[in-house]
């Protein structure tokens, strides 16, 4: 029997077929899957802050996944050096500059599956400020009648819009046009991505569903301390071109940077700034007229993204806090 789903992307009609209906694996023809050596990725996030999952969402008092480190996030991707999410974690990652919305893919996520069918997924979410975050609408057609197992197989075919669809090395693209649309999100400016780990478990006091509300049937349990989603980059397709607004940044000279404490802004300029966290937090803001100072003492570490307004132009600066 022949089941379709259909539902509407931007302004385009797909008709999904069940069994098989998507892409295939790395190397096989119609395979969407982009190697860490492409030269259409012109760039990769530059900072990431992971949230850990239990080992086994079943059984937690295992207690979280620990494998690998925020920072192995940053950068190029290398197929093996991953930080891994556990149950259900999530990995948010921000970029140098904003990734924009062009035709075809804009930017592609990579995991580390050491074989063409043992896939582990997550859902990818995208923001334009980072405080709201929009879903791509991923779709599995893979069974639910039987749990696949810790080591079990997946058939890459069965899956769309999920990070971690091919084998390590090659990253799942990922289209702007499919979340096009959405109140307080601008698709051509996407300054964070969020990597949702699916808890692949066809049990439903612990499964996640699709966007068809399927529940999502990958490796469950797995047990370990890399359990989950193993986030090894996201690569940038498409980002905003360099500005004469970002050229100005040399008006700022930031300092100490990194800091534990006090960061002074020398400038001869006057306007307003706004001080934010990873997560879109306002930290400090104010006018200024002239050089000035901001505590981050009672901040906690990691990065910071400081944004003047002079005259209705923008510039940003990077705080690292240590």
């Amino acid at each position: 029997m022949i089941k379709l789903f259909l539902f509407t992307l931007s302004c385009t009609i797909v008709q999904f077929t069940h069994g098989q209906s998507f892409a295939p694996p790395a190397g096989q023809v119609g395979s969407t899957a982009i190697h860490k050596d492409s030269s259409i990725i012109i760039n990769w996030a530059t900072s990431c802050t992971v949230t850990r999952g239990f080992m086994d969402l079943s059984d937690t008092i295992l207690g979280y996944a620990d494998y690998g480190t925020d920072t192995n996030a940053i950068g190029y991707a290398t197929g093996s050096d991953v930080v891994s999410l556990g149950d259900g974690g999530e990995a948010l990652l921000s970029f140098d500059r904003p990734i924009t919305n062009v035709p075809g893919p804009d930017f592609v996520v990579f995991e580390n599956s050491f074989s063409e069918t043992f896939l582990e997924l997550a859902f990818v979410e995208v923001s334009s400020d980072g405080v709201n975050f929009f879903r791509f609408p991923a779709v599995s057609e893979t069974q639910t009648a039987i749990q696949i197992g810790g080591f079990g197989s997946l058939d890459a075919r069965y899956l769309y819009n999920f990070a971690g669809k091919y084998i390590a090395n090659y990253g799942t693209p990922f289209e702007l046009d499919g979340v096009s649309g959405f109140v307080n999100l601008d698709v051509n400016a996407i300054t964070h991505v969020k990597i949702i780990d699916v808890v692949g478990s066809v049990n439903s006091q612990y499964g996640t569903t699709d966007s068809q509300g399927n529940y999502v049937n990958d490796p469950f349990p797995t047990p370990f301390s890399s359990s989950g989603f193993d986030l090894d980059a996201v690569g940038v397709l498409h980002e905003l071109p360099l500005t004469i607004n970002e050229m100005a940044i040399n008006d700022y000279i930031v300092f100490p940077n990194p800091t534990n404490s006090i960061v002074n802004i020398s400038t001869q300029n006057y306007g307003s700034y706004t001080l934010k966290d990873t997560q879109g937090r306002i930290v400090s803001q104010s006018q200024f007229s002239g050089s000035f100072k901001i505590n981050l003492t009672d901040e906690k570490k990691g990065v910071y993204f400081l944004t003047f307004i002079v005259e209705g132009a923008l510039v940003v600066q990077r705080i690292i806090k240590i």
